[in-house]
């Protein structure tokens, strides 16, 4: 581990923790694990993240408030009136790991995303449990958790998923299901489920949709029945034609489908943002109090993108982010200060959000050598309103990316007061 300043290898118990870990993160230029990864991992940034305690209660308060809200029966009302009617469909369970993304600015975490079917949960795991452990003998410095426990964590969301949905019937197969998966970038990922299940004793397997075949009883692979299916698939209300079969076969309860259109509709609508950051909206809704408070300090103020607001909003750019509605992993998002005119004309004719900036915050890493400044976002892994597991991303560049020489994937670990 690189050398420390004294006032922090030496830092006593009353030292504020936003302090110690943005310390850690200037100063600690260990690498991110003692261990290498497998080659075929996506990449995997230089460093780990160091977070206060108090960061942490505020992102696993603010989860639980939009958990609550989300279940109020007037922001239920709203958002599936705005989605497709695959969405109306109630299957009777939440659906797995939703991504809470969050900047943890200059005073507060602030929520910049929601994802229905957020990647990189398993290459997080695997990152912890080849985490770098000369830190955790610093004080109050701690690993945010422990890579079995958070895979159990994930495992035992898919089970209750499947139990919510059909009771006590032995869970058999999944089949988890994205576009061309042998192309896709987190296919890694995708392996390690494969193996999470089998030592659940289920079998598992990775298909593309156009694999699914339709039969009396529901959906198979070769011939071999599909119990459940973990979608990772984009097209989030399963509106493409080639989805036909998997819509058809989840619509009629045939397959459990999760995370589903239901559970994108009701979170991860980027329109969503500016319900959370508007309070007189929330308290129209029935939302409590403290949860106003909590979402209005947490969620930075967006509002809906429309060409009767393009003067002030093009006034106001330089310290706005446009995000489209209906896009996934930042395509089609634009920092406001490098909007050029062209664009910005464009978009305020289609279906965007416009969002307060917010600071990421800034991790010094070693990378070829040098010392390099990166920027960091913390994801924040969810199932029914509770954080099984966080982790965050390292990147330069306006929007999060894997590009990033020294970026990608980072273990988080929490300075405790």
């Amino acid at each position: 581990m690189a050398a420390l300043p004294r006032d922090l290898t030496s830092a006593p118990d009353a030292v504020n923790t936003v302090r110690v870990a943005s310390r850690l993160n200037r100063f600690c230029l260990c690498p991110q694990q003692e261990l290498k990864v497998e080659a075929a991992f996506p990449r995997v940034a230089a460093a780990p993240l160091y977070i206060p305690q108090a960061a942490f209660e505020a992102m696993r308060d603010t989860v639980a408030a939009i958990h609550r809200v989300a279940a109020l029966p007037g922001w239920q009302a709203q958002a599936l009136a705005e989605a497709p009617a695959s969405a109306a469909f109630d299957p009777g369970h939440p659906g797995v790991l939703y991504g809470y993304d969050f900047h943890l600015g200059a005073e507060r975490p602030q929520l910049i995303e929601i994802n229905s079917n957020a990647g990189g949960a398993l290459i997080s795991t695997a990152l912890l449990a080849a985490q770098n452990s000369c830190c955790r003998e610093l004080h109050g410095v701690i690993p945010a958790q422990e890579a079995e426990t958070a895979e159990q964590a994930i495992l035992d969301s898919f089970l209750r998923e499947w139990r919510l949905a059909r009771g006590e019937q032995p869970l058999k197969r999944i089949a988890i299901v994205d576009e061309n998966p042998s192309q896709q970038y987190l296919l890694p990922e995708f392996l390690r489920f494969v193996a999470l299940f089998a030592r659940a004793g289920i079998e598992a397997l990775i298909c593309d949709p156009r694999e699914l075949q339709t039969g009396a009883g529901g959906l198979a692979v070769n011939g071999a029945a599909v119990d459940l299916i973990y979608n990772r698939l984009t097209d989030f209300y399963l509106e493409a034609p080639h989805l036909a079969a998997l819509r058809d076969a989840y619509l009629a309860s045939q397959v459990v489908l999760t995370p589903h259109p239901r559970s994108h509709a009701l979170y991860a609508d980027k329109r969503h943002l500016a319900r959370l950051s508007d309070a007189i909206l929330l308290a129209s809704l029935g939302a409590a109090a403290a949860d106003i408070a909590q979402l209005t300090a947490h969620v930075p103020p967006t509002r809906r993108v429309t060409p009767a607001q393009a003067d002030e909003l093009w006034r106001n750019r330089r310290r706005l982010f446009f995000k489209p509605v209906a896009a996934y992993g930042s395509h089609g998002a634009y920092e406001g200060a490098k909007l050029t005119r062209t664009v910005f004309e464009k978009l305020i004719h289609e279906d965007y959000v416009a969002q307060e900036m917010v600071a990421p915050s800034l991790r010094h890493a070693v990378v070829e050598n040098e010392v390099v400044e990166l920027k960091a976002d913390v994801r924040c892994y969810v199932y029914d309103g509770t954080i099984q597991l966080i982790a965050a991303r390292l990147y330069r560049g306006q929007t999060t990316n894997f590009r990033t020489p020294g970026g990608g994937f980072a273990t988080v670990c929490v300075t405790a007061g």
